[in-house]
């Protein structure tokens, strides 16, 4: 059996899966329909996702294949500690957990924004 695939959706890849981005569609699509593929959406970056492109929160929230990842104790934590909120709370959403022992991919229109950063990137840009 092959181990459990992670993935964290940044804002930009929020955005990009509301305007139909095919890879981003496929990751939800998987996420839903595979044992195996979990996607996460973190609130912070959701609420800036929405903030871009109005209507993408609701989107995404009502997506079977999508948990929406809520700013608890320690993501505000992590988030209290940065100037942005979106990519705060979904490098803390990677990190590894009891639950995710070996952490999260991040799903990213802009991978050059996640340069030098402890995560993991999939690259969902053209």
């Amino acid at each position: 059996m092959t181990e459990p695939l992670h993935i964290v959706l940044d804002g930009t890849a929020m955005i990009a899966a509301g305007k139909g981005n095919v890879l981003a569609s496929r990751l939800i699509h998987r996420a839903h329909a595979e044992a195996g593929w979990f996607l996460y959406a973190p609130a912070c970056a959701l609420v800036e996702a929405d903030r871009v492109r109005p209507g993408t929160a609701e989107h995404l929230a009502a997506l079977p294949g999508v948990t929406v990842l809520e700013l608890d104790l320690s993501a505000a934590l992590a988030v209290a500690r940065e100037n942005s909120w979106g990519p705060a709370h979904t490098r803390h959403a990677a990190q590894p957990t009891a639950e995710r022992p070996n952490g999260a991919v991040v799903a990213t229109t802009d991978a050059d924004a996640w340069r030098g950063q402890p995560v993991r990137v999939i690259d969902l840009g053209p």
